[in-house]
């Protein structure tokens, strides 16, 4: 049966003030897939099950898909998620799409079943004294574990894979691996591939040739040239055009460049970091991201795990936007802090960065930034706190005023074409529109 996420000291806890032990477990094959593979105990904390050959639990079942699911070993003890397959994963005859998996819990993974059971020992990792890795700030069990890694990953030559929910801090963590690696002194190029037409990505990715096209009067260079002997950070990678996923696939394994228009490659000597708010095993069952390029940008994988998984950080954070904005030198008020701890911040660092920045503008003043603005609550954007208030009236109230802040900033990040914001977001184009009438947030370009 699938258990409860109620956390499970015997499964993650701190060893001493530096190690931390994440529980060992072992999936095996019951019924359906032949010949029945050997079970698999998990070396790390996670396993992935699917038909593809890289797989750490590969099934021959043609109902299963290529990248099925994982299954992963957390604080809250051993959950399973499906990656889009087909057929879905099921325990006890529901279709899940994430849940924590008890001890002998059976899932149906299409026409085969396996069985997932603690092994019995356990795996120790290390954690950071640290608390910070360059600007990147966190004092949580879950950020010491990646600062922990990120010394040794940042002095290779690997590529890094970032992911993480929309505004938790990829681009920051990218620029900090660069900043402590031998490449430090050379260029840091940024590519967001959601922002950029795909009539025009390849020739700013790879440059072009004069005459490549109507109007390149002259040659030029791309970006991957453009950052030689430095990093090219591909942001939002998952919105990269399919065809030109093997041509980023080539790169990655040959670091040559072609540009628009020819005949000769060019050698780079570029490492790449990509950052994705998305599963791209979740986009390679649908056919949206090659197989191959994902598991080449996932040389080295990290999750930045969002606000709301680390609420520890809360405080720390809030301290060093208000240092950092503020023209002063006191501390935030407590109260502040303590409010700002309580929430869940779906919009992660980025919005809590913007309620910190209204606080300091305001003072705190409840009154004068109703007079200014109409709402309530300098922090929460609206007066969900008001006694008078229902609670589906506070909750109705402070989902509007986040869902406001959140398309605003959205739609401002991506010069108001809602169909970059919309795939930015993984939202609807449509229903991003209807949002965007019902808050009047304007929108330049479709």
């Amino acid at each position: 049966m699938s258990g409860g996420g109620q956390k499970d000291q015997g499964e993650t806890r701190l060893l001493s003030a530096f190690r931390y032990r994440v529980a060992r477990f072992v999936v095996r094959v019951v019924s359906g897939s032949e010949p029945l593979p050997a079970p698999v105990q998990s070396a790390g904390t996670e396993v992935t099950i699917g038909t593809d050959e890289r797989c750490t639990l590969r099934l021959g079942d043609p109902t299963v898909s290529r990248l099925h699911c994982s299954i992963t070993a957390s604080p809250e003890g051993i959950q399973l998620t499906d990656l889009g397959s087909t057929n879905g994963s099921v325990i006890a005859g529901c279709r899940v799409a994430t849940a924590w998996l008890a001890p002998g819990t059976r899932v149906v993974l299409g026409n085969t079943e396996i069985a997932v059971d603690r092994s019995g020992d356990d795996v120790t990792e290390p954690i950071s004294r640290d608390e910070r890795f360059g600007p990147v700030l966190g004092t949580s069990v879950a950020m010491r574990r990646l600062f922990a890694l990120l010394p040794k990953i940042a002095a290779s030559q690997a590529t890094v894979l970032i992911e993480g929910e929309t505004g938790t801090g990829k681009s920051l963590l990218a620029r900090a691996i660069h900043a402590a690696s031998p490449r430090a002194d050379r260029p840091f190029v940024v590519v967001d591939c959601g922002s950029i037409p795909g009539t025009l990505i390849e020739g700013e990715l790879f440059g072009h040739e004069r005459g490549a096209f109507t109007g390149a009067v002259g040659e030029r260079a791309g970006y991957f040239e453009a950052a030689d002997g430095g990093t090219v950070f591909l942001d939002e990678v998952g919105e990269l055009p399919a065809e030109l996923q093997p041509k980023l696939l080539r790169v990655l394994e040959e670091r040559v460049i072609r540009r628009l228009g020819a005949r000769d490659v060019t050698n780079v000597d570029v490492r790449i970091i990509a950052a994705t708010n998305r599963d791209l095993r979740t986009e390679v069952n649908r056919s949206n991201f090659r197989a191959d390029l994902w598991y080449r940008l996932a040389t080295v994988k990290l999750r930045v795990p969002p606000l709301r998984e680390r609420p520890e950080d809360i405080p720390r954070l809030v301290e060093h936007i208000w240092s950092s904005l503020g023209d002063t030198d006191e501390p935030p008020p407590r109260a502040l802090v303590e409010r700002m701890t309580r929430q869940s911040w779906p919009g992660n660092v980025r919005e809590l960065r913007s309620a910190v920045e209204r606080a300091l503008l305001f003072d705190g003043d409840p009154e004068l930034w109703r007079t200014v603005t109409g709402t309530g609550d300098p922090i929460a954007g609206g007066e969900a706190s008001d006694a008078g208030l229902s609670f589906r009236a506070a909750k109705a109230r402070a989902i509007e005023a986040w869902e406001r802040d959140f398309l605003g900033d959205l739609i401002h990040r991506h010069g108001g074409n809602i169909s970059r914001a919309a795939r930015a977001a993984g939202m609807n184009r449509n229903h991003l529109r209807d949002l965007l009438v019902r808050h009047d947030i304007p929108a330049s370009k479709s």
